[in-house]
């Protein structure tokens, strides 16, 4: 297969990407795929390279060797999370944060990091160990015994249709009260 940007050489690296749900496949050579890939990374390099390279070459970010992080400790002061002692620097190296405090700590410079990264800052989903909602539970419950109820009409077990419409009402008054029991 011949690169499909300089169509010169042979085609020995692939970049998939995925936007919107549709896959799409570039077939480059080595010297396109090195000048157009977002981490330039080496594609025959036989050591690993560090998470912190991936981190900062992903946000635009330059690696900070020894020297360099001594030259911004002495020109800048550098912003440390109170409890823990986390800097902004570990985040962007490790890809966590140390503590709950450190959201409030570096809470100016987490949105355009998140952006990048996320579909955005805010968080719009489901929240580990809480149960699904409540409202979305009972109206599914009513459309349930909705559907007993008008099967029950039409086998003429009138009696247990009136339990379900009962069923029923009692539900859509908890629905209107915020999924609290009547009392």
């Amino acid at each position: 297969m011949i690169c499909e940007h300089c169509k010169d050489r042979q085609a020995t690296v692939t970049v998939t990407q995925v936007v919107n749900g549709q896959k799409s496949e570039r077939h480059y050579c080595e010297v396109c795929a090195n000048k157009f890939h977002p981490f330039n990374i080496d594609f025959h390099k036989d050591e690993q390279i560090p998470i912190h390279q991936l981190v900062s070459n992903l946000f635009g970010l330059p690696v900070w060797n020894n020297a360099q992080e001594k030259l911004q400790a002495t020109t800048q002061k550098i912003t440390q999370c109170p409890q823990c002692g986390y800097t902004f620097r570990q985040f962007l190296n490790e890809g966590k944060l140390g503590c709950s405090q450190c959201y409030e700590t570096f809470s100016n410079k987490l949105p355009q990091v998140l952006t990048k990264i996320q579909a955005g800052t805010k968080h719009i989903g489901k929240s580990p160990g809480r149960p699904t909602n409540d409202h979305t539970r009972i109206k599914k419950q009513i459309e349930t015994t909705r559907e007993q109820l008008l099967l029950a009409i039409s086998e003429e077990r009138f009696e247990d249709a009136a339990k379900l419409r009962d069923e029923i009402k009692d539900m859509e008054r908890k629905l209107e009260r915020g999924g609290v029991d009547a009392p």
